[in-house]
């Protein structure tokens, strides 16, 4: 009987496209699907020291819909690194501006914070609207 685990290696791996369209989807509820295809969590061969995932597009970014209030009390914050430089925006305000980084942010959340995590990252393509440049790719559509 042979006892060892098996380990998959980088070069190895196969890489489907998928495409998931995120009109009224739960933010939550649809980062954390595609925080599972990009690690590769989906797969019998998932290794936790290898990016084994796949590609994933999402289209309609800015019919993405949040549960509660949440559409005025969610706010986003970052540091633009000078004192006194910590910036807010509503998250009302980030739908307007650019829809997209609401989706790359739950997501990117949800990915190790490392090298490999940040990988897995640009395996992620998020638009606006119901178009997108991957035809070529052949995605299959993800239904969860």
């Amino acid at each position: 009987m042979n006892s060892k685990s098996f380990m998959a290696k980088a070069n190895e791996v196969e890489r489907k496209w998928y495409i998931i369209d995120a009109e009224d989807k739960v933010l939550g509820r649809l980062a954390t699907e595609v925080a599972t295809l990009l690690r590769g969590k989906h797969k019998a061969i998932y290794t936790p020291h290898v990016d084994t995932g796949d590609f994933v597009i999402v289209i309609n970014a800015d019919k993405i819909r949040l549960t509660g209030d949440k559409w005025n009390q969610k706010v986003y914050a970052y540091h633009t690194g000078y004192p006194g430089g910590r910036r807010e925006i509503q998250y009302k305000q980030l739908v307007q501006k650019n829809p997209e980084r609401i989706i790359e942010l739950a997501v990117k959340g949800m990915l190790p914070k490392s090298r490999l995590g940040r990988k897995m990252y640009t395996k992620l393509k998020v638009y606006a609207g119901p178009n997108h440049p991957h035809e070529a790719q052949k995605p299959e559509v993800y239904e969860f």
